[in-house]
């Protein structure tokens, strides 16, 4: 028998419903919300400006962390930056070009780096 595809994928009363245990994601109890985005451990880093506004946002991904280890992260390299960011969607988005200055605080931290993007 196939699994349906349909079902309820948000609730006015309790937000975005997880698909696998239909229940609320604040509630979610199955492995589709615990589970760590794919990633090699190689911390790749570029700098785009397309879509949003022509202001530089340095985005780094690869780094296949959970959601509180990125967002921990995340933070330690916005204070070393001394900007901005976010933490969303298994990447780290920083406010402004700083390629080369989250590229050494990378590796001093321990991670294998790659500039991307030219």
């Amino acid at each position: 028998m196939r699994k349906s595809s349909g079902g309820l994928v948000y609730s006015t009363e309790s937000g975005r419903m997880c698909p696998d245990c239909r229940r609320p994601i604040a509630e979610c109890a199955c492995r589709a919300r615990t589970a760590a985005p794919p990633g090699d451990g190689t911390a790749r880093v570029r700098l785009e400006t397309k879509g949003r506004g022509g202001k530089a946002v340095t985005v780094v991904w690869g780094l296949g962390l959970d959601d509180a280890a990125l967002a921990a992260l995340g933070k330690r390299l916005r204070s070393a930056c001394g900007s901005g960011g976010t933490a969303k969607a298994g990447t780290l988005e920083l406010q402004g070009d700083h390629v080369e200055r989250a590229l050494r605080w990378l590796a001093e931290e321990g991670w294998r780096v790659l500039r991307a993007g030219g």
